[in-house]
């Protein structure tokens, strides 16, 4: 089924296409593509731990037989030397004493004894041999899961990357039914949000963006009113998450994320943490956008990232 998800989302998409879907619509589009996307790329991950586990857990088999292959190859060349040297002086000092004796009984007694000897020093390396073979038939196992394993990542890794490309084209499409990157006025001089993440995230942001002209009130965390950090405690929460109503506290419970890694509904921090927006993602130019409550007398509207010189950080809630 998950080998169909690119495909049915590409269909979903000239179809959508053809048929002039609004906004909502390709948001949905977008909501169904992330859901399948998210699994993927779990199941992408937790495959790439086990890989990465069972391909050191074959690194060190193949360490622990190196040791014994050096002992066995030892233990051999001892074998061979003593053979040959035996046979040599054996066969030579029992070929004298068959001359001296006329006994053709001592020169064969002989070469059996050598040959016992020999065979006791083989018998002593079975063991070594029978730890070698385990060791061989363990690492012969792990081999083929490796492999398994490896074919399964770059399956997923394939399967990630179409939808990935689904998702963008969803979003542009996203855009184009705005007909314009312009938003409705100066208080949304462009679309919110820009691009549509999907997930909790996707719920997250919109709902953000739904606050947008609502005034700002110190201390307050919706419905109607907000200030900065209970503007993205509410959105957050419709998506499940929770945040405390404090721009530290959410700071400092959040996952950094680099800033070329932002995504609609992370949270950009100023001020020496005392302002907080959350970002809803770049316009046709580049420029980054954010929606955030700013202060008394205001609304909340959209404002460009760089419109504040003193970033702080980017977090992303909810893992």
């Amino acid at each position: 089924m998950a080998a169909a998800c690119g495909l049915l989302v590409a269909v979903s998409i000239g179809a959508s296409a053809h048929a002039n879907p609004s906004t909502a619509e390709l948001e949905k589009q977008i909501d169904e593509a992330w859901s399948k996307l998210e699994p993927t790329i779990e199941e992408h991950n937790r495959v790439k731990i086990e890989l990465n586990a069972n391909r050191e857990k074959a690194n060190k088999l193949a360490d622990q037989l190196k040791p014994l292959e050096a002992k066995i190859d030892e233990v051999r060349g001892k074998v061979g030397g003593f053979a040959v040297m035996q046979y040599k002086t054996g066969r030579s000092g029992a070929f004298n004493a068959l001359l001296g004796s006329g006994s053709q009984e001592t020169f064969v007694d002989d070469i059996s004894r050598l040959e016992m000897m020999a065979s006791r020093q083989n018998e002593s390396i079975a063991d070594v041999v029978k730890l070698r073979n385990e060791y061989n038939t363990q690492k012969r196992a792990l081999d083929e899961l490796v492999a398994k394993l490896d074919a399964q990542e770059k399956d997923l890794a394939g399967k990630t990357v179409q939808i990935e490309a689904d998702i963008k084209k969803l979003n542009e499409m996203r855009l184009q039914a705005y007909g314009t990157t312009q938003g409705p006025g100066s208080i949304a001089p462009v679309a919110c949000p820009l691009q549509y993440p999907g997930g909790a995230a996707g719920i997250a942001v919109r709902t953000a963006c739904n606050q947008v002209g609502k005034s700002y009130v110190f201390g307050a965390e919706g419905p109607n009113t907000f200030d900065c950090s209970g503007l993205t405690k509410f959105a957050w929460a419709k998506a499940g998450v929770d945040l405390y109503h404090y721009t530290v506290t959410q700071f400092n419970s959040t996952k950094t994320v680099a800033r070329a890694d932002l995504r609609p509904a992370d949270l950009v921090f100023f001020n020496n943490l005392a302002h907080m927006g959350m970002y809803i993602g770049k316009d046709s130019s580049g420029v980054e956008w954010m929606v955030h409550a700013p202060t008394t007398g205001d609304v909340v509207r959209l404002k460009r990232v760089d419109g504040f010189p003193d970033i702080e950080g980017f977090r992303r809630p909810g893992g």
